[in-house]
């Protein structure tokens, strides 16, 4: 599953199957990947995030306003020793 700009993750589940996709990418295609290591791939993360309002706007359209930073920051903390 890769998002366009126009795509809109609506729910938990919606983007738990968006992090499943990229886990089988991975595992299928990892070595293509430009951040194919987790401190490659969190050092790109927290730069796309810095950048995001540029990367928006670039599409014309504006950084959601309403989106839940928090629950996203503890998903990605929790998943350091989550089973």
């Amino acid at each position: 599953m890769s998002l366009t700009s126009e795509d809109e993750i609506r729910s938990r589940e919606e983007l738990a199957a968006v992090v499943r996709s990229l886990h089988q990418e991975f595992l299928q295609q990892g070595d293509a990947w430009e951040n194919n290591t987790l401190a490659t791939f969190l050092e790109a993360l927290a730069a796309w995030v810095h950048d995001s309002p540029g990367l928006y706007q670039n599409v014309g359209q504006e950084l959601p306003a309403a989106g839940d930073w928090t629950f996203i920051a503890r998903a990605l903390q929790a998943a350091k020793h989550y089973e």
